[in-house]
Formats: structure tokens, sequence, C-alpha cells
């Protein structure tokens, strides 16, 4: 189905039946989460797959822009402007929204799961992409945008997010308090082509986490945002590719067991045993020092991370799915923030020299 095209009737809408699936800490690293959701999914479902008869490794997610023109200069500090997006969005849903407030930004496990301590608290289902306004201050009766990115297909929440943005725009955003106008919502497909949009969603985007047909024997990945990678209770000072795609497939499929289809079907340990054969050929990082204040506590947070480019050699092939999903979704910590925004940049079927960028 392409992304955009109409909305789904609600009898199509996710495909749990009802059924309350068990929950994953994001802050912590539990690579035996994803094996708890297939287990769990079978027992409760007396099923192999979400879907009887067949596997189907696939991804959904909506993609939302929003356009706005600005009435005052709007500023966006550097290496902040999700940042500041998103506390904001925050504060006024909190104030307007409670539901919908505690539905996104404090997600829980249903009450009577009886999940592991530790595993209450799930993902948050959405992230903010707004990058190319970092330093950027928009003159007034200047156009902007940022995009949201949701990942909750049932109950993807647009009209609060709408509510929300209209809000923040007549209060003012950025550390001057620039006001701006709403003016429209699109929904904009994998190739970033919009449709305009109001309360209700089309059809969600899909894309496919098979493998690739033809063989890929080296790949580079540009990190676009600031990325940390979490591995034995600290940060990864290099992005091996072990952790990267064991944190990039724990998210997807979490995301996805929680807010879409349900839980993947596919040979978890397999996939981190062969890609532990997959070298880091070469990097070109740098570490970014960003901080944020908490205007609710008052305290300061990093976060910043590596940006920069990495080249990685072996098999492949069944991994690119997954690399170029990362776009969509972030890998690492604070992805809600924008970070982690990890990109496909080039790929060959040579071992050979590296192809210079």
């Amino acid at each position: 189905m392409a992304c955009g095209s109409q909305p789904r009737p609600e009898s199509e809408k996710g495909g749990a039946d009802g059924l309350a699936l068990p929950p994953f800490h994001e802050a912590e690293i539990k690579s035996q989460m994803p094996y708890h959701y297939t287990t769990e999914w079978r027992r409760r479902s007396g099923r192999r797959s979400p879907f009887p008869g067949q596997i189907v490794n696939t991804f959904e997610f909506h993609r939302f822009r929003f356009h706005f023109r600005a009435r005052d200069p709007v500023r966006f500090p550097a290496g902040k402007s999700a940042n500041v997006v998103r506390g904001a969005f925050g504060l006024l849903l909190r104030d307007n929204a409670p539901a919908a407030y505690a539905r996104l930004f404090q997600p829980r496990a249903p009450e009577g799961s009886h999940m592991p301590s530790g595993l209450a608290d799930w993902p948050r289902p959405f992230v903010f992409r707004a990058a190319h306004l970092d330093g950027q201050t928009i003159p007034a009766g200047g156009d902007f945008f940022f995009d949201v990115h949701v990942f909750d297909v049932r109950r993807p929440a647009l009209p609060h997010f709408r509510m929300a943005f209209e809000a923040l725009a007549d209060a003012g955003m950025g550390p001057r308090r620039g006001r701006a106008i709403l003016e429209r919502t699109g929904q904009l497909d994998l190739a970033g082509s919009a449709r305009a949009v109001a309360d209700q969603p089309l059809a969600p985007c899909v894309v496919s986490l098979d493998p690739d047909p033809e063989p890929a024997e080296r790949v580079r990945l540009r990190f676009l945002t600031p990325t940390e990678l979490k591995t034995g209770g600290g940060v990864s000072e290099r992005p091996e590719f072990p952790i990267l795609f064991g944190r990039l497939r724990d998210r997807l499929s979490t995301l996805r067991a929680l807010y879409g289809a349900g839980p993947l079907d596919i040979d978890f340990r397999g996939m981190g045993e062969r890609a532990g054969s997959v070298r880091l050929e070469r990097s070109a990082l740098e570490w970014e020092t960003v901080e944020r204040l908490s205007s609710r506590t008052g305290q300061v947070h990093p976060i910043g991370g590596f940006t920069g480019e990495a080249e990685y050699a072996g098999q492949l092939a069944e991994f690119l799915p997954w690399l170029r999903a990362a776009r969509w979704v972030g890998v690492g910590r604070q992805t809600v923030w924008g970070k982690g925004d990890v990109r496909v940049v080039g790929s060959t079927t040579s071992v050979g020299p590296a192809t210079p960028p």
C-alpha cells in the first residue's frame, strides 16, 4: 500500500486484536525483549505471527509536516531546534489535553500486565525532525516547517499535534518567543510528496524490512544528527555494527509491537550473530556537545553525540532495509529530540577500496 493514499477503515487499523503487548524500557539495553514480544504474542494469540499464514516484515508510520509563517523573527538555537519545539509542545499538550499528553509523553504498559521491574515504560511513539532549523533565524513574514514522525498507526493523534502547534505558534517559540501562524499541515510519503490533511490522516507509509535481493558488501552511513549508542551500561565511543544494528533492531521491533501491526516474526538471535561479522572499516566522526535546560526541573541535560560518517564491510543485504529505516525512527538515546537520524549514503557489492564520499 502506498503511504498517504487514503485513510484505512477502523477494522484494518492495528493487528493486535486487543491484546495487551509487553512493554520495553528504551533507556535500558535488554536484548531479550524482542524474544519476549514474539513469545508473548504467540502465547496469547495462539498464532505464529500477527498475520496468519504469512510473515510480514514491514514497518508503518505517519510522516506529518507542519508549515508556519513567522509573525515576528523566530530564532532556533544551534543544535536545539527540535528540543525547543518538543519542550513547548509537551507543556501545551499537558495543560490542554492531559490524556493525550499521558499517551504521547508518558506511555506505559496497561494495568495488570505484571511486567518485570523497569519494563513498565514504553518508548514514545513519535520523533521530531527539525535539524534543518538549527541556528536559523526566520524573519517576520518568512516561512518554515518541521516534521513529526508518528509510530502509533492505530491512534496517530494528529488533531492533538495540530492543536498544540497552533497554540505554540500563537504563544511564540524559541528563546525570544517569536510568534507565528500554523498555515497548513501536510502528510508526506517516503519520497517527500505531500498532501494536505486536517484531523484524519491518510494511510501510513510502509517500509519493507525484508533483505535486499542484491548482495551488498559495503555500506556508508551518515550520522546526520548527534547519536549516542548505549552498551554495557555506558555509551559506545564508536558505532560498531553489532551495537548499532542491535539498538535499531530492538527499536523497530518494539515500536511495531506496541503501536503497529504487532511483533515481527524474525530470527532475532541469528541476525544478531550475523551482525557480529560486519566490520567497521572507516569512520570520520566528531563529538558535538549540546546541552538543554529543563524548564520543569531547572537541570541541565546533555543532548549531544557523534556526527559524521562510518563505513562498514560484510554481508549487508539483510541489514540494509533496517539501516534505511533509521532515518524515520532514529536510533540510540533521546530520539524524540531528533537525535540518531542516520542515512544510508552509499552501498556497493565489492569489499575493495571505498568509494570516496
